[in-house]
């Protein structure tokens, strides 16, 4: 076996079968130990939410850590400053107060809680019926004002005004050309819609996770590919599958 770069979600994809995540963890970190494996995090959750999630369910130190969607990095979750070298190129034609005085007009939008409400993600609760409307409304008005910028919307209730580069798989992407890991060798998992970049980008390989949300099955179906596998176990036990799949695992 060689050293593979393991990229999670971690709500209800690493995290929901506390049996199973234990079994996950443990074999990690032996990847991690013997051949030299890097593990990531890339979570939807704020660094203030990911760790409160960390601590309840011991979740072991990651390599680096991608939160709010892709829009910070961390190598070091100790640490509450983001790389600068990924900041910056969000920065190139974001303008979050234009982006948030764009969505107040709005009233299917209301602003989650301050926590989530981060230097390069607008982040909103919308319910599933407002959304069809809404969202590509909402997205026209934006690129009328001339921001370039991505709508993600997720879980049936969570929407994300992001710049066009904040995306999980870029994040990845980043994280993998600085370590020098083969696309390969590269194994990303999710469950939901805010996941669909990590699929999307790259030569990864793919594992989507037995309970994965509608919006995420309906990509993959359209999205058919040798690179991506769908689990039938749920969460943590959906991802030890597609690791065994892929021969990441024996």
């Amino acid at each position: 076996m060689t050293a593979f770069l393991f990229v999670t979600d971690l709500d209800h994809t690493f995290v929901g079968d506390d049996n199973a995540l234990g079994e996950l963890q443990q074999r990690l970190s032996q990847q991690r130990q013997e051949q030299g494996a890097k593990i990531v995090y890339a979570t939807g959750r704020s660094l203030t939410l990911y760790h409160e999630l960390k601590a309840e369910k011991h979740l072991i130190d990651p390599d680096a850590l991608i939160t709010a969607v892709g829009t910070e990095i961390y190598e070091d979750d100790s640490k509450d400053v983001p790389d600068s070298t990924w900041s910056e190129k969000l920065s190139q034609g974001w303008n979050r107060e234009l982006a948030v005085a764009t969505a107040a007009h709005y009233s299917d939008l209301v602003p989650q809680e301050e926590s989530e409400q981060r230097p390069f993600k607008a982040s909103y609760y919308l319910s599933e019926e407002a959304a069809v409307e809404v969202v590509p409304r909402l997205e026209a008005q934006l690129q009328e004002r001339g921001l370039d910028v991505r709508l993600i919307y997720s879980g049936g209730k969570d929407l994300d005004i992001l710049p066009r580069l904040g995306n999980k798989g870029l994040a990845v992407e980043f994280l993998r050309q600085q370590w020098g890991f083969d696309g390969t060798r590269t194994v990303v998992c999710g469950d939901s819609g805010n996941d669909i970049g990590l699929f999307s980008v790259g030569e990864s390989r793919g594992i989507i996770v037995g309970n994965a949300r509608p919006e995420l099955r309906q990509w993959y179906d359209a999205n058919a590919s040798d690179r991506h596998y769908l689990a039938q176990a749920h969460c943590a036990g959906g991802i030890l599958e597609g690791l065994q799949h892929f021969g990441f695992l024996q």
